[in-house]
Parts: structure tokens; C-alpha cells; sequence
């Protein structure tokens, strides 16, 4: 069980998480056990903050605690994910889209196409430099050759990967490999282009911009239009035979 700091503020230490009911204090596990994180199901590092509930045995890294709740991710641009605390499958258990391993805690989901991603392979760095290739590998959500079907080795551990599992590849030696051949995935800071933001689709932005755009020209539109009415409107006046009444 973990020992949790007993300063005189550890209360205000503690930190509420959606994910658990009670307040997460900071735990110290005891050089004899190791902890399990409820959302990675990884074990307790030592050498980084832990937060927990011991009375529930719950308890998280601090950075899946700080994981955001929605993330817009490349690899699944149609719609946001959601971070689940548990899977919502009747299995309680979901396959990962990254790696193809399955998983009991948290993920990205999204519910309306079953896509689902723990939660280090979702912060999976986008480019990475490995001591196996001297070039920079790229990662691709899925088999890097045009024709699908084309089966392909990890070119670390040599084995068959998944056509369907994400990689990471280096295109003009095409050598590639699985993602934890090639780093320890570890969720961490998340690249800018994936963390939520209030569009609920990258290409809204965009979108949005080419919309005002076309307001824009519209309002113009319409400006000119009804100047062009004033203007005829004017030269009426001067055109129509006025009629005057006598009283």
C-alpha cells in the first residue's frame, strides 16, 4: 500500500481527478512494492509524482492525471477523442488502433467509430531519432506503402507488424519498426498540433476562415447593391413627372 505524505498540508496537496470520486494525494511508494497507474497500467516510477487514493487503491502518474479530457489527433481526423477512465465495452477491454495490444484502462476513444488509443500512444512523438537508423523516422498511422496488402518486418526485432498498427518509418531507406521497438511510449507532453481545441474538427478553422471570407465579400456585395439602389432611386426622382395638388 502507499504511503502517502502526511505534511500539514497535504489536503491542499491533493487534487481532485473526473476519473475517481475522492480527492488523489501525492504517494510515496515504499522501495518494497510498486504501485500500478489505474489509467496506463503502468508501474510507479520513484523518480516521478504519483497521486492516489488508498482507501479505493487508485492511483495515477502525473502526467496521465494531467492528460486532457478531448484531443484532436491526426491519426483519427474525423472526429475528437475523449479520454475514458475505463473502456465501455462489455469486455471491459479494448484493442489499441496505435499498437494492436489491448488495454483495461484509460483511453482515447471515439465512441461512434470504435477508435480507441491508449493514452502513451496517443502523446507518441510525431518524428523520432533512434540508434538502429542514422536517419529521422516519421511516425504513420499504418502501412507506409501504397499497396495495403504488401506484408512488412519490423526492422528492429524482425518480426511480421500489423498492416493496420502504427509505425515509425524512414521512407528513403524504407526502414521502419513498431512504436515500442523504437521508444518506450510514456504519455508526456502531447504535440501542439493534437491538443484540443474548441473546434471539434482540425479543419474548422479553416473553415471558419474561408466562411468569413466569403461573408465578407457578400457584405460587400450587398453594400454595393443597395448603393446602386440609392442611386436609381435618385435619378427617379428626376426622371418621374412630378404631380402637384392645389388646395
Amino acid at each position: 500500500m502507499g504511503r502517502q505524505n502526511q505534511s500539514r498540508d497535504s489536503t491542499s496537496q491533493g487534487k481532485q481527478h473526473f476519473s475517481h470520486p475522492h480527492i488523489l494525494k501525492p504517494v510515496n511508494p515504499t522501495e518494497a512494492e510498486t504501485l500500478t497507474c489505474n489509467a496506463c497500467e503502468k508501474p510507479s516510477n520513484r523518480n516521478k509524482p504519483f497521486y492516489g487514493c488508498n482507501s479505493c487503491q487508485y492511483f495515477l502518474h502525473e502526467n496521465c492525471f494531467n492528460a486532457p479530457r478531448f484531443l484532436n489527433h491526426s491519426s483519427h481526423p474525423s472526429h475528437p477523442l475523449t479520454l475514458l477512465p475505463m473502456p465501455t465495452y462489455s469486455s471491459r477491454s479494448y484493442t489499441c488502433k496505435a499498437c494492436g495490444s489491448a488495454g483495461n484502462g484509460s483511453c482515447f476513444s471515439c465512441a461512434c467509430c470504435e477508435f480507441d488509443i491508449h493514452l502513451q500512444c496517443a502523446s507518441c512523438p510525431s518524428s523520432i531519432i533512434v540508434d538502429k537508423h542514422p536517419h529521422q523516422l516519421g511516425l504513420h498511422f499504418g502501412s507506409p506503402y501504397q499497396d495495403k496488402n504488401i506484408e512488412y518486418v519490423c526492422d528492429i526485432c524482425n518480426v511480421i507488424m500489423n498492416r493496420e498498427s502504427w509505425l515509425y518509418y524512414c521512407a528513403c531507406c524504407d526502414f521502419g519498426s513498431h512504436l515500442q521497438c523504437a521508444i518506450s511510449p510514456e504519455v508526456g507532453v502531447f504535440p501542439r498540433q493534437q491538443r484540443p481545441s474548441p473546434n471539434p474538427n482540425p479543419t474548422v478553422e479553416t473553415i471558419n476562415s474561408v466562411n468569413e471570407a466569403h461573408e465578407q465579400i457578400i457584405a460587400a456585395q450587398l453594400r454595393a447593391q443597395i448603393e446602386a439602389r440609392g442611386r436609381e432611386a435618385a435619378l427617379d426622382l428626376f426622371r418621374t413627372p412630378r404631380r402637384y395638388s392645389y388646395i
